[in-house]
């Protein structure tokens, strides 16, 4: 008895690719949150001490007609605006990049000491060389946090070990505690730069005009392409050294490259602004818990929505208490510590 063998089952149409429909999605959240930066800088345009009826600020937002509306909107919403953006994109992408350097969910940029080599240089230059005013603070800010992350490097990549996420994270802190203390030590003995200091140490966008975001914008700029240029070897990095070098990872490389990104775009922003809390821990734990692991899509989404947090914190400080305002580090350091606790409660840390 022959048995006629069974037709093939048909083969059904392969269903559309996981993949390319999360990078679709992720494509398409990324788009939403650059819409919503572009509404948040909008309504920091429009809302401030003074009020202004939104049709005129739209319509002297582009024309120029020399009015004192027009004088307001372009000579300081716009800079404080843009500078709100661009150091928003700098922390954000600062943190991203520390959290994969370190493979740790909670470091941020201040762990190599940037925010504190920032404000030990400022604290020299008003207590030594009577500087004053944010244009004076800009190069000295800059040049200590260059100088603290240069020094936290060195010590963490002494020895036979070489540089490992645990010994930067310890040298960091070594230099953090050794920073405070001299800082503290200034204050207390020089009480008119305590005066000077405290205006600039609290973080504030106000005051800031065109001339500080055209002094900061190059350095952010750099750091930002090469920040963004590192996404693949920290992805490979967060495998592990081991097997990082078997896939054919420079590890060192990308190390020293991410602690320069981390120095021009931290060292920049906390030189334009003061030290600002919780924005570059905060933002990039969020974005891992929407969007996963992958750094290809935390760092630009780090860079978008780490700004919204920003200006809309400093357009919450501008109403909450008229015609006074609330200086924006005191209000992300509000906002930012119950959105984090929140995040850790909610579900555990999100794995680099």
């Amino acid at each position: 008895m022959v048995v006629s063998a069974s037709p093939p089952a048909a083969r059904a149409d392969p269903p559309p690719a996981p993949r390319a429909r999360s990078r679709a999605l992720r494509g398409a959240g990324l788009l939403c949150a650059a819409g919503v930066l572009v509404l948040v800088m909008l309504l920091s345009i429009w809302v401030g001490s003074k009020g202004i009826p939104f049709a005129s600020t739209w319509s002297v937002l582009w024309h120029n007609d020399g009015s004192a509306d027009a004088v307001i909107i372009h000579d300081q919403r716009i800079p404080r605006t843009l500078l709100g953006a661009l150091v928003g994109a700098a922390l954000g992408l600062a943190g991203a990049v520390m959290q994969a350097l370190t493979r740790n969910p909670l470091a941020d940029p201040g762990l190599l000491g940037v925010n504190n080599g920032a404000s030990a240089a400022v604290v020299s230059a008003i207590a030594f060389a009577g500087v004053s005013g944010v244009l004076g603070y800009v190069w000295f800010a800059f040049l200590g946090a260059a100088i603290a992350s240069v020094v936290v490097y060195l010590l963490g990549t002494a020895g036979r070990a070489g540089a490992t996420p645990d010994r930067l994270v310890m040298s960091g802190a070594a230099l953090t505690a050794v920073l405070q203390a001299y800082i503290g030590a200034v204050l207390l003995i020089d009480p008119d730069t305590f005066n000077q200091f405290r205006f600039w140490n609290v973080g504030s966008l106000s005051g800031r005009r065109g001339d500080v975001l055209l002094q900061v914008s190059p350095f952010i700029a750099v750091g930002i392409v090469l920040a963004l240029l590192l996404a693949r070897p920290l992805n490979v990095l967060a495998l592990g050294e081991q097997t990082g070098k078997a896939l054919g990872a420079h590890i060192g490389r990308t190390r020293v490259l991410g602690a320069i990104a981390v120095t021009l775009l931290c060292g920049a922003s906390t030189a334009a602004i003061g030290p600002i809390a919780f924005i570059g821990l905060a933002v990039p734990q969020a974005v891992r818990i929407l969007v996963g692991p992958d750094q290809r899509w935390v760092l630009p989404y780090s860079m978008v929505l780490s700004p919204v947090l920003l200006i809309g914190a400093d357009v919450l400080g501008r109403i909450l208490n008229p015609p006074e305002e609330l200086q924006v580090g005191i209000v992300t350091a509000f906002l930012g510590a119950p959105v984090f606790i929140a995040l850790c409660r909610r579900r555990k840390l999100a794995r680099l």
